[in-house]
């Protein structure tokens, strides 16, 4: 990131309160909505919006001004600030936010010093982007509390989708799984209990949709039919196997 630094660019909504003083203490209650995004390509920029159109009070930060001249309309607050710099931190309040995502983009080195000094003061609840498993793990051993690597996430999921026969699938960190799918024909016409899905499959079908209907919970009397869409959970590579059964 560069050094270039000024402050800031803001905008206040007419139903926005005033801030409290620096003095006061963070704010750690589950209603306090203020989160700082510092980063806003395409991964920051698109969260800050998001969080924004969710009613929370969004601070986006970044070096570069074309970029906060673009999103200082839409956000609640929006500053060019160089993070790297600890100082810059207190200067914005960002120690007084009870949460704080680094969504910078190919700066390593930008990155894990922005996140290094967030720990320093000591932010409740910290989220990096990481690029690669290896810079995953440099934040993590930071203290990250939420490490995210949204390209390689999203590239698993959609290779599931392509090459399987998946509707959707989320992948978690002990190589447990969520699918959506298609009910196989070997399961349906049966309640659920008596089909031995679990015992078979190592799977567990926790939601059921029916053609023109909603979801609705599995349990052991569900009888599933063709067509029928299910969310089953379970090992990665027995929901993988489950899922072929198609």
């Amino acid at each position: 990131m560069a050094e270039h630094r000024s402050f800031p660019h803001r905008r206040r909504r007419r139903s926005e309160r005033p801030a409290p003083p620096k003095s006061a203490p963070p704010k750690s209650s589950p209603r306090d909505q203020r989160v700082a995004v510092i980063g806003l390509g395409r991964f920051g920029s698109s969260l800050a919006h998001e969080l924004t159109r969710r009613g929370w009070d969004v601070l986006g930060i970044d070096t570069d001004p074309h970029l906060v001249q673009q999103h200082s309309d839409t956000l609640t607050h929006a500053a060019v600030a160089d993070c790297t710099d600890p100082e810059v931190l207190r200067q914005l309040g960002v120690d007084e936010f009870p949460s704080v995502v680094v969504a910078i983009g190919t700066d390593v080195e930008a990155s894990i010093l922005v996140a290094s000094n967030l720990l320093d003061i000591e932010v409740p609840n910290l989220w990096a982007k990481a690029i690669s498993r290896q810079h995953g793990r440099i934040l993590e051993r930071l203290g990250a509390h939420h490490v995210v690597l949204p390209e390689h996430e999203m590239g698993e999921r959609v290779a599931h989708l392509v090459t399987g026969r998946m509707l959707d699938f989320i992948q978690f960190d002990d190589d447990y799984a969520l699918v959506k799918t298609v009910a196989p024909a070997s399961a349906t016409g049966i309640p659920l209990g008596e089909s031995q899905v679990r015992s078979r499959y190592g799977v567990t079908v926790v939601g059921i949709k029916r053609p023109g209907q909603d979801f609705t919970y599995a349990t052991a009397e569900t009888v599933m039919e063709r067509g029928d869409v299910i969310v089953v959970t379970g090992r990665t590579q027995a929901v993988e196997t489950f899922a072929e059964l198609n």
